[in-house]
């Protein structure tokens, strides 16, 4: 089931302003905090150098400039999550989809490269994986879309046939072409499965259950795969 959503609509959905769990997902952890409050103290340290050098007469400026730079340990999360979200909020059409979970798979994905020096002194290139989580999404039309996220403990509940629903994104008014997908929520769990929190989740809900959400609703996949040219896409 797809269900083409009003602007008015979509916005509510995709905030404009970072929410709490986007906020949460850009604070980071302890390393990212401390490259946050890095870049601030160096803000600082200019904002002060560049009084030195310049005098009084632009210390209204000056203070301004350094009051943001000093606090961007703060408001850094806010700003890139709103980056985020305009890029999702930019596509002009939205479409609530329902669909079950066709196939689950976990696969190991290169996240991050770093350079070492070994016991020996040699240069050698360590690479960070991390285990995700891939769910194949398909409904009774054929399209079909995979949604990947980092394995947590809680996504044991889920499994194939569990009814599961999300927003995607299109440029087509038809949504006949989908560009991007959301967060993806199973119902009968309560549980969010994705990378990034991209939607306002108390407002979702709220559409799934207007739209009829079946909550407890599970059944047995069908054994025949969904033809797809491509993942994103309704298939003839």
């Amino acid at each position: 089931m797809l269900v083409p959503l009003t602007r008015q609509k979509f916005e509510q959905v995709i905030p404009r302003i970072a929410s709490a769990e986007q906020y949460k997902y850009y604070w980071g952890k302890s390393a990212d905090f401390l490259k946050r409050l890095l870049i601030s103290v160096v803000a600082v340290l200019v904002v002060l150098l560049l009084r030195f050098l310049l005098g009084r007469g632009f210390s209204p400026i000056l203070f301004g400039v350094g009051l943001i730079g000093g606090l961007y340990w703060f408001w850094g999360p806010v700003y890139w999550a709103g980056l985020r979200n305009q890029k999702c909020r930019r596509y002009p059409y939205a479409g609530f989809f329902r669909g079950r979970v066709y196939d689950i798979f976990l696969t190991e994905e290169l996240i991050s490269t770093e350079e070492n020096v070994n016991k020996i002194g040699e240069l050698v290139l360590i690479e960070n994986r991390e285990r995700r989580l891939n769910l194949e999404i398909s409904d009774e039309t054929g399209f079909i879309t995979t949604v990947q996220a980092p394995l947590r403990k809680e996504h044991k509940a889920i499994a194939k046939g569990q009814i599961a629903e999300m927003i995607l994104l299109s440029n087509s008014s038809d949504l006949s072409d989908i560009d991007e997908v959301t967060d993806l929520y199973i119902p009968s769990r309560k549980l969010w499965v994705s990378d990034y929190p991209f939607l306002q989740r108390d407002m979702f809900i709220d559409v799934s259950r207007r739209l009829g959400g079946e909550e407890n609703s599970e059944v047995r996949p069908s054994k025949k795969k969904p033809r797809s040219a491509s993942k994103r896409r309704y298939i003839d």
